[in-house]
C-alpha cells in the first residue's frame, strides 16, 4: 500500500541541533497539527486534571454546603459541575473562599470552552487532500524519451481544480571547493498543470541532456542520497480552498525499466472504469526497450 501523501522529510532531517525547544510558545501550532487522538487524550487529561486541583481546593476549605464531609469525591463533582455550570443545586459554596474558586472556576471553564470549541472547529474546518501517490516512480521510455514517472490519484468524488504539480531532485554535491552541499534542482515535467484532476495523473519528467538525473544510475542516485518530492497544490472544488498533497521518493523507490500496470478498464455501456488495486503494480519492459532507457 502507498504511505499517506503528507509525511515529513525522512532519513536526512533528523531534527535540528542545540534549539531550546518550548511546546508552550507554539500551542497552538502543535494542538492543530496533533491528531485527533493526541487533541482527544490532551483535552480529557486537562479536563481531569483541572477538575482534580479545583475539587482538592474545594476540600481544603471545606466551604460547600451539601458536600458529605471528608468527601473528596463531592468536591471534585462539585467541581465538574461549576466548570460546566451545571449546577444542579445540590451543593453550593458556602465560605468567601469556596465562592472565589467557584469565580475562578467558572471563568476558567468558559475560557476553555471557547478555546477548546475554536480548536476543534479549526481542525475540522482544515482543508485535507485525499491524493494517493504511486508507492514507485519508475524510469521508462514515453514517445521514445527517458522519462521519471510516477502516478496521483484523487481519492475523492470531487474535482482539485487548477491543480498544479512541483517536483524538486534533492542530493549532495560538492563543490569545486570541496564543501559537500544539499541541492535543490526543479525538474521540468511535460505537463506540469492540470484544469480538472478527478481520477488518475501520471506525471512525465524528460531525462534529456538537460536534466540533472540525466546520466545518473541507481547507485549514483543511492551515493548522492538522492530524494524525489512531489508536490501538488490546488483548489478543491467543495471547500473553494487550496489543498497540499507531497511524497518523497529515494533511491531504492525509483525502479527503472519498468512500467505501470494499465489501471483503465473500459465497460460495456463504453464508460471507463479505474482500479486502483493496480495503481502501484510494475512490470519489468522489453529488452530493446532497456537499452533506449540506458541511452546505448
Amino acid at each position: 500500500m502507498s504511505r499517506q501523501s503528507f509525511q515529513p522529510e525522512r532519513g536526512f532531517n533528523p531534527g535540528p541541533v542545540g534549539v531550546t525547544r518550548r511546546p508552550l510558545e507554539d500551542l497552538y501550532h502543535y494542538l492543530l497539527t496533533a491528531s485527533w487522538t493526541q487533541l482527544l487524550l490532551i483535552i480529557v487529561g486537562v479536563y481531569f486534571a483541572s477538575n482534580a486541583l479545583f475539587g482538592l481546593a474545594y476540600y481544603a476549605d471545606g466551604g460547600v454546603a451539601g458536600a458529605r464531609p471528608e468527601s473528596y469525591s463531592d468536591s471534585f463533582f462539585f467541581s465538574v459541575q461549576t466548570m460546566a455550570t451545571i449546577g444542579y443545586g445540590a451543593m453550593s459554596p458556602t465560605s468567601f473562599i469556596a465562592h472565589a474558586l467557584v469565580s475562578l472556576e467558572a471563568l476558567f471553564g468558559l475560557l476553555g470552552l471557547a478555546t477548546v470549541t475554536g480548536l476543534v472547529f479549526a481542525k475540522f474546518s482544515r482543508p485535507t487532500a485525499r491524493v494517493r501517490f504511486s508507492r514507485y516512480a519508475i524510469v521508462a521510455p514515453r514517445d521514445g524519451v527517458p522519462c521519471l514517472q510516477f502516478r496521483a490519484a484523487n481519492y475523492r468524488a470531487n474535482r482539485i481544480v487548477e491543480a498544479t504539480m512541483h517536483v524538486v531532485l534533492t542530493r549532495d554535491e560538492v563543490t569545486a571547493e570541496g564543501a559537500t552541499f544539499r541541492r535543490f534542482h526543479y525538474l521540468s515535467l511535460i505537463r506540469d498543470r492540470n484544469p480538472r484532476f478527478s481520477l488518475s495523473w501520471t506525471v512525465l519528467h524528460p531525462i534529456d541532456e538537460r536534466s540533472p538525473l540525466f546520466g545518473q544510475t541507481p547507485e549514483s542516485l543511492a551515493a548522492s542520497r538522492a530524494e524525489v518530492l512531489a508536490s501538488m497544490t490546488g483548489l478543491d472544488e467543495t471547500f473553494s480552498q487550496t489543498i497540499l498533497a507531497r511524497h518523497f521518493y529515494e533511491p531504492h523507490e525509483i525502479c527503472w525499466n519498468h512500467q505501470f500496470v494499465d489501471i483503465f478498464e473500459r465497460q460495456p455501456d463504453n464508460r471507463v472504469r479505474i482500479d486502483y488495486s493496480k495503481f502501484d503494480d510494475l512490470v519489468e519492459i522489453e529488452a530493446a526497450d532497456r537499452l533506449r532507457v540506458a541511452g546505448k
